[in-house]
Parts: C-alpha cells; sequence; structure tokens
C-alpha cells in the first residue's frame, strides 16, 4: 500500500511513521506543504493520504479540494486538531473518505487506515456520535462560508496580509479583498480586525 503523509509538523510525521510500522508491504511519503503534497501525489497516486487542516500556505481544505478535482477517486483521511463536529462534516462534504482528530487513540488511525485501503469510510466514533446528532446547528457562523472563506478566514488568523493571502493562493489582490467584504457581511461584521478576531475564536486559525 501506498500512503502519502501531510504534515507541516516532522515530529508529527515520526510519529505516524513508527505508529505505522507495524503495516506489513506499506510505501510511505511525506510532505510538509500543499504545493509538495500535490507535487507527491501526481508522482505517486497514493492509495491512501492523511492530511492535517493546518498546513502552511494552501491550506488542507483547500489542498483536499484540489486533490478531488485532480482525481475525484482520491482516498483521504483527514487528520486533525479539531475534534468539533463542523470540520469533520466540511471535510466530508470537501471529498474526505474519513476524519480523525489528533486525541484519537493511536490504533484507532491503523484501523481508520485499513478500513479507507478496502474501500470504506472511517469517522472517529466520539465525532461520528457528534455529527450523528447534529451537535452542529445549521445556524453555526461558520455553516456561512464557502472552503476559500474559510481558507482566508484561517490566514487571517494566522496573521497574513491580504496581499499575502492572494500570493498564497494564487490570486489577485482585489479578488481577496472582495471576498473579505464577502465574508464580513455573513458573519455581520464591519472591520477586518473583527475577522481576525473571530477566526481566533472559533478556532479557525
Amino acid at each position: 500500500m501506498k500512503l502519502l503523509l501531510i504534515d507541516d509538523h516532522a515530529i508529527v510525521r515520526a510519529g505516524i511513521r513508527r505508529l505505522l510500522s507495524s503495516l506489513s508491504d506499506i510505501s510511505i511519503v511525506e510532505a510538509a506543504t500543499g504545493r509538495d503534497a500535490l507535487i507527491r501525489y501526481r508522482e505517486r497516486r497514493p492509495d491512501v493520504v492523511i492530511l492535517d487542516i493546518n498546513l502552511p500556505g494552501i491550506g488542507g481544505l483547500e489542498l483536499l479540494q484540489r486533490l478531488m478535482i485532480d482525481d475525484p477517486t482520491a482516498c483521504v483521511l483527514v487528520f486533525s486538531m479539531h475534534a468539533e463536529a463542523i470540520y469533520a462534516s466540511r471535510a466530508l462534504q470537501a471529498g474526505a473518505k474519513g476524519y480523525m482528530s489528533k486525541n484519537a487513540a493511536p490504533d484507532e488511525i491503523l484501523v481508520a487506515i485499513r478500513r479507507l485501503a478496502e474501500g470504506g469510510r472511517y469517522i472517529e466514533s466520539e465525532i461520528a456520535q457528534e455529527l450523528a446528532l447534529q451537535s452542529a446547528p445549521e445556524g453555526h457562523l461558520l455553516h456561512r462560508l464557502t472552503e476559500r472563506d474559510m481558507e482566508i478566514l484561517r490566514l487571517l488568523g494566522e496573521g497574513r496580509s491580504l496581499a499575502e493571502i492572494a500570493g498564497e493562493l494564487g490570486v489577485g489582490y482585489k479578488t481577496i479583498a472582495n471576498t473579505c467584504s464577502q465574508i464580513k457581511t455573513k458573519l455581520g461584521v464591519s472591520r477586518t480586525a473583527d475577522l481576525i478576531r473571530l477566526s481566533i475564536e472559533m478556532g479557525v486559525s
């Protein structure tokens, strides 16, 4: 089985690699950024991708969308610090086949990888229960935002300027400025500083 591990923290990648050493016939390739991940994916066409949402530059959700455009059959397990159901819901809607938080038991990721490799799906048990109970109501502010909105909000929360965000996402400054105005309208705020505050408060950054 070929596996692509995408996480910007070397210690996390090393820990997962050690954990996966118990699996037989597995070949692991790593990437620390979204751009590198796209290159590695196109080179290797892995059977399973383990993807962290919080990546520098091209964020995890944005990368997930690009992977699905590049290969609609991509088998992606999102492995995130976010244990809230709303993040799992967004990842699954974007095309992920599975979702786990980094709080999960180590053995659970092995189960998840096997399940995805066999063509199935896997959601961490506690998060699956939250989704079933619909603990993330449709009225939640984040439900009003598109994936691109979320990505811009995340980068704002990291302290990036509009020009820097435009460069990271490969679009024009005016496009980012217009999108920020739309996000403000959706969230009912008037200043960019309010977007940054909301990004931090809602755990987007």
